[in-house]
């Protein structure tokens, strides 16, 4: 009586690694989709903030640029005066 319930389980058990196995393989994929969406997450916040701080330095490459053109302005007209001085 014995033999029945041991044929019955060595043949089951084969079937069981396999579906074990598949389902490692599901339970993986799922984790590394989770992992690269993270990622992407990551990469799409470093992005924006990356992009924020270009408009930041365009922001403070304009005032820098005007106050340039303010200071060329004024040494123009500082050597006029001292060009007339001498």
């Amino acid at each position: 009586m014995l033999s029945a319930p041991l044929y019955i389980f060595s043949i089951c058990l084969p079937f069981a690694t396999i579906l074990v196995v598949f389902g490692m393989r599901y339970v993986s994929a799922v984790l590394q989709a989770r992992a690269r969406l993270a990622n992407d997450d990551a990469y799409r916040l470093v992005a924006e903030k990356a992009a924020a701080a270009e408009t930041d330095t365009v922001v403070a490459l304009s005032s820098i640029q005007a106050a340039l053109a303010d200071v060329r302005t004024r040494l123009t007209a500082v050597e006029k005066i001292l060009k007339e001085v001498e």
